[in-house]
């Protein structure tokens, strides 16, 4: 039997119940920022707001998920139905395929993936080398976070190479536009520019969502930024849930700057910290509030619990990674030892850069302990998923370029590399899209008769499927469409062509069933729960909202899916992370590792000191602190006297954070019951103050228009 819920503290109930205008919620790890968002929401709901007027922004499709289940279990699946809890991406979706035309852009726009962005910009460098391809993709998404188009871009280009960049993006926009396509930064920046230039857009809009939430504001760049005060105006109805501790991703653009716009932007934000820790115990606490303390303070918060103190904060000095790794795993077997319901589950070992996993697994496979290694494939970047993604892509989208190569080469249909060298240049001269020029009149003079009779007949096919798949709706006719399609192009006996092991080409077309019951689920409008959706049905979009839906429908919305796609793992087994992808989650057992001088903080230079400017040292000290704080009952920090750097073996300094965690130091100790008690009647003082000169309800006459 589940226990009662457990009521909300002074500062949550504040942030819940503040609805008077911009609010900064302060949300420490573990302190209970998901519940608040949820709980704000009902709260919402009961001041008179309609669900489809409140949205709810996360970063993540399985965050997004989370918070749509809780919110369903706190206020009903009726309310929780019409609630426009999103990605940032997905609500972009929404607003593109509602107001694209603004752009230019037609409904059926496709969403370009990560391979395709790159081999379209090989085309725009005019370059076969992959490595300079994804260098200027790098440096082109970071110019779009920050809200730069490639004029802009060129103007702020610092050195040949970004100038060369920028160059590139230009012939990269134009094709973009050519294919009626977009990449995932569009998603974000087009929604943005029309924020910002469309009146009409801006204030439908905003009559729309009268009430955004953010969840994991730090995480925020410059065009996100952008695209939030586009939504909610000078007005500010909004909640940012948020912590500048644990702003770790500048690398790709996130910025602490957001942080300290808010209260230069809008003057009357309220801000409200959450310290109260429902995570981790004293010992561990202290010595994340310890490191962090060396970080100029945006705003003031110190992180507390209730817990007691527990284990103190272990460092395990290691002779070598090995030594590391075997001390590492003696230590799971030994606190499994203890008795008590310890799972595998329980444990996870961090570190900061990827390549130091592999010790790791060597260690756990020779102890024959299952493991996991986050950021592992996902179901989306299989080789055959890709393949049929890239089908369903062409019947939405038949400008799409990259999806037309790979579809008409998956599986092989006797149209080579020739003949579709010779197509591309036929299109290019005569700027159009492959799929339009193979039935050009003259492409006659082009090609060979029996290259373009193979050419028009994979058109017809595809014209056929497009036709069936706008008009089939349901799962089971889903199904049949789609088994039929595989069927007709020969796709089982590709992949057991093109494999050795029979084992493995039965694995794969075992994938490629799964993805076709998939889509069908989605043509029937059954509820699907796997962690897979990127784009769901509390996304805000009506089409996603329907009954049933065809197969084109769903065909959509895949590149998105794509993108964001995330499965869950609820296997019993040890996680091996890095600290970037450690964030948001939390284990009882705990070991940090490789936390050396070059490691963490991480230096890719060959002096300990190259590249750290105070602004990386901040941010590799934030993520130091999101390391500590994700253990719940026990915490090993070790440290390497030697360790490899490149091909050598070089003597290890311990990391500067294991000094600043003072962990020999007693430090003042907060009682947590006399905390408490502070904090109630603190909170009893303020509604006694707020309750003569409430201010809040009128808000609900309004949001009822």
């Amino acid at each position: 039997m589940s226990a009662a819920p457990t009521p909300l503290n002074p500062a949550q109930m504040e942030a819940v119940h503040y609805l008077g205008g911009p609010c900064l919620v302060l949300a420490g790890a573990g302190s209970g920022k998901t519940r608040v968002i949820t709980h704000k929401i009902a709260r919402l709901l009961e001041a008179g707001y309609a669900p489809r007027h409140i949205a709810a922004i996360t970063f993540t499709n399985k965050a997004a998920q989370e918070m749509r289940e809780r919110a369903k279990q706190l206020v009903g699946p009726r309310a929780a139905k019409d609630l426009a809890i999103s990605t940032f991406h997905s609500l972009g979706v929404r607003m593109l395929r509602s107001e694209g035309q603004r752009l230019g852009l037609k409904p059926q726009f496709s969403i370009l993936d990560s391979d395709d962005v790159l081999s379209l910009l090989r085309d725009a460098g005019g370059t076969s080398d992959v490595a300079l391809a994804r260098r200027w993709q790098w440096a082109i998404s970071l110019w779009k976070n920050q809200g730069l188009n490639s004029a802009q871009a060129q103007r702020a280009a610092q050195n040949d190479d970004e100038r060369v960049a920028a160059r590139v993006m230009q012939r990269y926009e134009e094709r973009l536009a050519a294919y009626q396509a977009v990449d995932f930064d569009d998603l974000i920046t087009l929604p943005a520019r029309l924020l910002q230039r469309d009146a009409e857009t801006c204030a439908t809009w905003r009559d729309t969502l009268r009430y955004v939430l953010v969840d994991e504001y730090q995480d925020t760049n410059a065009i996100q930024y952008e695209m939030l005060k586009g939504l909610v105006g000078e007005r500010g109805m909004f909640t940012a849930v948020g912590d500048d501790d644990q702003s770790i991703y500048g690398w790709r653009g996130a910025t602490i700057e957001n942080l300290r716009r808010l209260p230069q932007e809008y003057a009357a934000l309220k801000v409200i910290p959450l310290e109260q820790n429902y995570r981790s115990t004293g010992h561990i606490l202290r010595a994340a509030n310890q490191v962090i303390a060396n970080n100029p303070k945006l705003f003031e918060k110190k992180l507390w619990s209730a817990f007691g103190d527990g284990d103190p904060v272990q460092v395990v000095e290691c002779d070598s990674e090995e030594h590391e790794a075997e001390r590492a795993v003696a230590r799971i077997r030994a606190l499994r030892a203890q008795g008590g319901e310890v799972r595998l589950a329980d444990f996870a070992i961090l570190y900061r850069a990827n390549h130091q996993a592999k010790v790791f697994e060597q260690a756990l496979r020779k102890a024959n302990l299952p493991y996991k290694v986050s950021g592992g494939q996902s179901f989306f970047d299989r080789a055959e998923i890709k393949d049929l993604c890239a089908w369903l892509r062409l019947l939405v989208n038949q400008d799409d370029d990259p999806a037309f190569l790979r579809a008409v080469t998956t599986p092989k249909r006797g149209i080579g590399h020739q003949t579709l060298a010779s197509l591309g240049e036929f299109a290019a001269k005569w700027k159009t899209s492959l799929y339009e020029a193979l039935f050009a009149e003259s492409l006659h003079g082009a090609l060979s008769a029996r290259a373009i009779g193979s050419l028009h007949e994979f058109g017809r096919y595809v014209n056929d499927l497009e036709y069936r798949a706008r008009r089939t709706t349901g799962s089971d006719a889903a199904q049949a469409l789609l088994l039929g399609w595989l069927k007709d192009i020969g796709y089982e006996q590709h992949l057991h062509d093109g494999e050795d092991s029979e084992k493995l080409a039965a694995a794969r077309w075992s994938n490629v069933l799964d993805f076709v019951e998939w889509i069908a689920r989605r043509c029937g409008g059954r509820d699907d729960n796997d962690g897979t959706s990127a784009v769901g049905e509390n996304d805000g979009g009506a089409a996603l909202r329907s009954e049933t839906r065809s197969v084109l429908d769903v065909a959509q919305t895949i590149s998105v899916i794509i993108s964001l796609a995330e499965r869950g793992d609820e296997q019993d087994v040890i996680t091996l992370s890095t600290l970037h992808a450690a964030k948001g989650l939390e284990w009882a057992h705990v070991t940090l590792a490789g936390v050396n001088e070059g490691l963490l903080p991480f230096v890719s230079g060959g002096s300990e000191d190259d590249g750290m400017t105070p602004q990386r040292l901040e941010e590799e000290r934030r993520l130091m602190y999101v390391g500590i704080t994700r253990a719940r009952r026990t915490l090993a920090v070790s440290t390497l006297r030697r360790r490899k750097r490149g091909r050598e073996l070089v003597p290890g300094m311990p990391s500067r954070f294991i000094a600043e965690m003072k962990l020999h130091e007693a430090g003042p100790k907060v009682d947590p019951r006399e905390k408490l008690k502070a904090l109630r009647e603190a909170a009893a003082r303020r509604a006694e103050a707020a309750s003569s000169s409430s201010n809040q309800e009128p808000l609900a006459a309004e949001s009822r228009r």
